[in-house]
Protein backbone atom coordinates (compact mmCIF):
# COMPACT_ATOMS: atom_id res chain seq x y z
CA UNK A 1 0.00 0.00 0.00
CA UNK A 2 3.08 2.37 0.91
CA UNK A 3 4.94 1.74 -2.35
CA UNK A 4 1.70 2.92 -3.99
CA UNK A 5 1.07 5.75 -2.40
CA UNK A 6 4.61 6.67 -2.66
CA UNK A 7 4.39 5.84 -6.60
CA UNK A 8 1.48 8.39 -7.83
CA UNK A 9 3.04 11.29 -6.91
CA UNK A 10 6.58 9.80 -7.92
CA UNK A 11 4.97 9.02 -11.56
CA UNK A 12 3.73 12.36 -11.82
CA UNK A 13 7.11 14.28 -11.09
CA UNK A 14 8.50 11.79 -13.84
CA UNK A 15 5.69 12.77 -16.22
CA UNK A 16 5.94 16.26 -15.53
CA UNK A 17 9.93 16.40 -15.64
CA UNK A 18 9.75 14.24 -18.72
CA UNK A 19 7.10 16.89 -20.62
CA UNK A 20 10.28 19.04 -21.23
CA UNK A 21 11.48 16.99 -24.18
CA UNK A 22 8.38 15.14 -24.83
CA UNK A 23 5.90 17.23 -26.64
CA UNK A 24 2.98 14.76 -26.52
CA UNK A 25 1.72 11.20 -27.24
CA UNK A 26 1.21 11.09 -30.63
CA UNK A 27 3.46 11.00 -33.16
CA UNK A 28 1.28 13.81 -35.15
CA UNK A 29 2.30 15.80 -31.72
CA UNK A 30 6.08 15.64 -32.93
CA UNK A 31 5.25 15.93 -36.50
CA UNK A 32 3.91 19.39 -35.62
CA UNK A 33 7.39 20.49 -33.97
CA UNK A 34 9.00 18.97 -37.02
CA UNK A 35 7.16 20.95 -39.46
CA UNK A 36 8.03 24.11 -37.62
CA UNK A 37 11.44 23.36 -37.23
CA UNK A 38 11.46 22.42 -40.72
CA UNK A 39 10.33 25.98 -42.05
CA UNK A 40 13.55 27.57 -40.40
CA UNK A 41 15.52 25.01 -42.26
CA UNK A 42 15.90 22.75 -39.34
CA UNK A 43 16.08 18.94 -39.74
CA UNK A 44 14.65 15.98 -37.15
CA UNK A 45 14.75 12.93 -35.58
CA UNK A 46 11.57 11.28 -34.68
CA UNK A 47 11.11 8.57 -31.59
CA UNK A 48 8.82 6.75 -30.06
CA UNK A 49 9.21 6.35 -26.66
CA UNK A 50 6.70 3.04 -26.09
CA UNK A 51 4.93 2.10 -23.17
CA UNK A 52 5.24 -1.29 -21.11
CA UNK A 53 1.67 -1.90 -22.72
CA UNK A 54 3.00 -1.86 -26.12
CA UNK A 55 3.97 -5.25 -27.98
CA UNK A 56 6.78 -5.48 -29.81
CA UNK A 57 4.44 -5.40 -33.17
CA UNK A 58 2.96 -2.23 -31.79
CA UNK A 59 6.45 -0.63 -32.04
CA UNK A 60 7.16 -1.91 -34.96
CA UNK A 61 4.15 -0.10 -36.38
CA UNK A 62 4.80 3.02 -34.93
CA UNK A 63 8.12 3.48 -36.37
CA UNK A 64 7.12 2.45 -39.61
CA UNK A 65 4.25 5.08 -39.53
CA UNK A 66 7.26 7.21 -38.58
CA UNK A 67 9.64 6.52 -41.31
CA UNK A 68 6.20 7.61 -43.51
CA UNK A 69 6.23 10.91 -41.64
CA UNK A 70 9.99 11.97 -41.83
CA UNK A 71 9.86 11.11 -45.22
CA UNK A 72 7.53 13.59 -46.15
CA UNK A 73 9.62 16.28 -44.20
CA UNK A 74 11.21 19.18 -45.63
CA UNK A 75 14.12 18.66 -44.96
CA UNK A 76 13.95 15.52 -44.77
CA UNK A 77 14.29 13.57 -40.95
CA UNK A 78 14.68 10.33 -40.21
CA UNK A 79 13.69 7.41 -37.67
CA UNK A 80 15.55 6.60 -34.23
CA UNK A 81 14.44 3.02 -33.38
CA UNK A 82 13.95 1.33 -30.08
CA UNK A 83 15.17 -2.47 -30.69
CA UNK A 84 14.51 -3.45 -27.34
CA UNK A 85 10.46 -2.01 -27.93
CA UNK A 86 10.63 -4.13 -31.11
CA UNK A 87 11.67 -7.14 -29.22
CA UNK A 88 14.74 -7.71 -30.99
CA UNK A 89 12.75 -9.62 -33.37
CA UNK A 90 14.31 -9.75 -36.81
CA UNK A 91 11.19 -9.84 -38.85
CA UNK A 92 10.02 -6.71 -37.14
CA UNK A 93 13.26 -4.80 -37.37
CA UNK A 94 13.23 -6.11 -41.05
CA UNK A 95 9.69 -4.80 -41.50
CA UNK A 96 10.77 -1.21 -40.11
CA UNK A 97 14.83 -1.30 -41.89
CA UNK A 98 12.84 -2.16 -45.43
CA UNK A 99 10.68 0.84 -45.26
CA UNK A 100 13.01 2.71 -44.51
CA UNK A 101 15.52 1.81 -47.25
CA UNK A 102 12.31 2.34 -49.71
CA UNK A 103 11.58 5.59 -48.44
CA UNK A 104 15.70 6.40 -48.54
CA UNK A 105 15.49 7.15 -44.88
CA UNK A 106 18.25 6.72 -42.48
CA UNK A 107 17.43 3.70 -39.69
CA UNK A 108 18.84 5.25 -36.46
CA UNK A 109 19.07 2.70 -33.79
CA UNK A 110 19.08 4.34 -30.33
CA UNK A 111 21.01 3.21 -27.21
CA UNK A 112 19.87 1.77 -24.21
CA UNK A 113 21.27 0.02 -20.57
CA UNK A 114 24.50 -2.17 -21.24
CA UNK A 115 22.85 -5.17 -20.91
CA UNK A 116 20.80 -4.38 -24.41
CA UNK A 117 23.83 -3.56 -26.32
CA UNK A 118 24.98 -6.98 -27.56
CA UNK A 119 21.39 -7.57 -28.65
CA UNK A 120 21.07 -4.28 -30.39
CA UNK A 121 24.18 -4.23 -32.76
CA UNK A 122 22.74 -7.44 -33.83
CA UNK A 123 20.20 -5.77 -34.97
CA UNK A 124 22.59 -3.01 -36.63
CA UNK A 125 24.03 -5.96 -38.20
CA UNK A 126 21.11 -6.98 -39.81
CA UNK A 127 20.02 -3.91 -40.85
CA UNK A 128 23.09 -3.18 -42.61
CA UNK A 129 23.07 -6.39 -44.33
CA UNK A 130 19.27 -5.43 -45.62
CA UNK A 131 21.12 -2.23 -47.71
CA UNK A 132 19.67 1.69 -46.96
CA UNK A 133 21.49 4.12 -45.00
CA UNK A 134 22.13 2.88 -40.86
CA UNK A 135 22.71 4.28 -38.11
CA UNK A 136 23.72 3.22 -34.18
CA UNK A 137 23.85 5.15 -31.06
CA UNK A 138 27.07 4.92 -28.42
CA UNK A 139 27.69 5.95 -25.53
CA UNK A 140 30.54 7.40 -24.01
CA UNK A 141 30.77 6.06 -20.68
CA UNK A 142 31.25 2.48 -21.14
CA UNK A 143 34.52 0.23 -21.52
CA UNK A 144 32.94 -1.18 -24.51
CA UNK A 145 32.47 2.05 -26.64
CA UNK A 146 35.63 2.09 -28.63
CA UNK A 147 35.27 -1.57 -29.69
CA UNK A 148 31.58 -0.56 -30.66
CA UNK A 149 33.01 2.43 -32.18
CA UNK A 150 35.55 -0.29 -34.68
CA UNK A 151 32.21 -2.28 -35.09
CA UNK A 152 30.59 0.76 -36.41
CA UNK A 153 33.77 1.67 -39.04
CA UNK A 154 33.70 -1.49 -40.00
CA UNK A 155 29.81 -1.70 -41.09
CA UNK A 156 30.09 1.73 -42.59
CA UNK A 157 27.23 2.55 -40.18
CA UNK A 158 26.58 6.43 -39.14
CA UNK A 159 26.91 7.09 -34.88
CA UNK A 160 25.57 9.38 -32.68
CA UNK A 161 27.53 9.55 -29.77
CA UNK A 162 26.16 10.57 -26.25
CA UNK A 163 27.39 11.02 -22.83
CA UNK A 164 25.53 8.26 -21.81
CA UNK A 165 22.50 7.71 -19.43
CA UNK A 166 23.52 4.14 -17.64
CA UNK A 167 26.32 3.97 -16.49
CA UNK A 168 28.89 1.05 -16.92
CA UNK A 169 27.98 -1.31 -14.08
CA UNK A 170 31.43 -2.84 -14.05
CA UNK A 171 32.77 1.10 -14.20
CA UNK A 172 30.64 3.52 -12.63
CA UNK A 173 32.56 6.07 -12.24
CA UNK A 174 34.18 6.17 -15.58
CA UNK A 175 34.55 10.19 -16.78
CA UNK A 176 31.72 10.73 -19.27
CA UNK A 177 33.79 13.57 -21.27
CA UNK A 178 36.98 11.38 -21.53
CA UNK A 179 35.42 8.02 -22.31
CA UNK A 180 33.38 10.60 -25.12
CA UNK A 181 36.26 11.72 -26.69
CA UNK A 182 37.97 8.62 -27.08
CA UNK A 183 35.02 6.97 -28.97
CA UNK A 184 35.34 10.28 -31.05
CA UNK A 185 39.49 9.51 -31.66
CA UNK A 186 38.40 6.33 -32.95
CA UNK A 187 36.06 7.49 -35.10
CA UNK A 188 37.66 10.61 -36.54
CA UNK A 189 38.96 10.28 -39.99
CA UNK A 190 37.34 6.64 -40.04
CA UNK A 191 33.73 6.88 -39.70
CA UNK A 192 30.92 7.77 -42.04
CA UNK A 193 29.37 10.11 -40.85
CA UNK A 194 29.10 11.20 -36.96
CA UNK A 195 26.07 12.98 -35.14
CA UNK A 196 27.24 14.73 -31.47
CA UNK A 197 24.22 14.60 -29.16
CA UNK A 198 25.05 16.63 -26.80
CA UNK A 199 24.36 19.93 -24.77
CA UNK A 200 27.80 20.01 -23.18
CA UNK A 201 29.55 23.38 -25.04
CA UNK A 202 33.09 21.32 -23.65
CA UNK A 203 32.25 18.21 -25.68
CA UNK A 204 30.51 19.93 -28.58
CA UNK A 205 33.62 22.06 -29.26
CA UNK A 206 36.08 19.19 -29.07
CA UNK A 207 34.45 16.84 -30.75
CA UNK A 208 33.41 18.78 -33.80
CA UNK A 209 36.85 20.09 -34.05
CA UNK A 210 38.56 17.08 -34.01
CA UNK A 211 35.88 15.61 -36.43
CA UNK A 212 36.59 18.06 -39.01
CA UNK A 213 40.09 18.32 -38.23
CA UNK A 214 40.12 14.41 -39.69
CA UNK A 215 37.51 15.33 -42.37
CA UNK A 216 34.88 13.14 -41.38
CA UNK A 217 31.13 14.53 -41.72
CA UNK A 218 29.73 15.47 -38.87
CA UNK A 219 26.86 17.54 -37.21
CA UNK A 220 25.31 18.35 -34.12
CA UNK A 221 21.93 16.53 -32.58
CA UNK A 222 19.71 18.25 -30.24
CA UNK A 223 17.09 16.68 -27.76
CA UNK A 224 14.15 19.17 -28.43
CA UNK A 225 13.32 21.24 -25.40
CA UNK A 226 16.91 21.08 -23.47
CA UNK A 227 18.76 24.33 -23.85
CA UNK A 228 20.32 24.95 -27.47
CA UNK A 229 21.58 28.66 -27.69
CA UNK A 230 24.71 28.24 -27.09
CA UNK A 231 25.77 24.79 -28.75
CA UNK A 232 24.13 25.65 -31.94
CA UNK A 233 26.75 29.12 -31.73
CA UNK A 234 29.39 26.91 -31.34
CA UNK A 235 28.16 24.47 -34.33
CA UNK A 236 27.67 27.82 -36.55
CA UNK A 237 31.20 28.35 -35.44
CA UNK A 238 32.32 24.85 -37.07
CA UNK A 239 29.69 25.21 -40.03
CA UNK A 240 28.49 22.04 -38.76
CA UNK A 241 24.62 21.24 -39.42
CA UNK A 242 22.09 21.44 -36.62
CA UNK A 243 19.13 18.74 -35.72
CA UNK A 244 16.51 18.04 -33.21
CA UNK A 245 15.67 15.10 -32.04
CA UNK A 246 11.80 15.08 -31.29
CA UNK A 247 10.58 12.10 -29.04
CA UNK A 248 6.56 11.25 -28.37
CA UNK A 249 4.87 9.28 -26.27
CA UNK A 250 5.22 8.37 -22.61
CA UNK A 251 6.65 11.78 -20.90
CA UNK A 252 8.25 9.02 -18.53
CA UNK A 253 10.56 6.00 -18.99
CA UNK A 254 8.87 2.95 -17.63
CA UNK A 255 11.93 2.30 -15.88
CA UNK A 256 12.32 5.32 -14.24
CA UNK A 257 10.71 4.38 -10.88
CA UNK A 258 12.84 1.75 -10.04
CA UNK A 259 15.79 3.31 -10.80
CA UNK A 260 14.75 6.39 -8.56
CA UNK A 261 13.83 3.90 -5.78
CA UNK A 262 17.81 2.52 -6.11
CA UNK A 263 19.00 6.04 -6.15
CA UNK A 264 17.01 9.01 -5.38
CA UNK A 265 19.64 11.49 -6.71
CA UNK A 266 18.46 10.35 -10.24
CA UNK A 267 15.20 11.91 -9.48
CA UNK A 268 17.03 15.28 -8.93
CA UNK A 269 18.51 14.81 -12.26
CA UNK A 270 15.07 14.16 -14.26
CA UNK A 271 14.18 17.20 -12.31
CA UNK A 272 16.81 19.51 -12.60
CA UNK A 273 16.51 18.64 -16.40
CA UNK A 274 13.05 19.05 -17.11
CA UNK A 275 13.57 22.49 -15.65
CA UNK A 276 16.26 23.46 -17.12
CA UNK A 277 14.06 22.18 -20.88
CA UNK A 278 11.21 24.35 -20.26
CA UNK A 279 13.27 27.36 -19.14
CA UNK A 280 15.48 26.28 -22.63
CA UNK A 281 12.58 26.03 -24.86
CA UNK A 282 11.57 29.64 -24.22
CA UNK A 283 15.11 31.35 -24.28
CA UNK A 284 15.95 29.16 -27.54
Amino acid sequence: MLKRIVARPLRWVLQTAGRAYVPGERLQDALQIAERLGAQGTPCTIGYFSSAADSPEASARVSRSIVDAVAALQPRGYVSIKAPACGYDPQLIASVVLKAREADVLAHFDSHELHTADATLQCVRQAAALGGRVGLTIPGRWRRSVADAEFACGLGVRVRLVKGEWADPGDRARDRRKGSMEVVECLAGRAREVAIASHDPWLVQQALSRLMAAGTQCELELLYGMPMRQVVALARKFAAPVRVYIPFGIAWRPYAASKVAEDPRILWRLVRDGVDGLLGRHRS
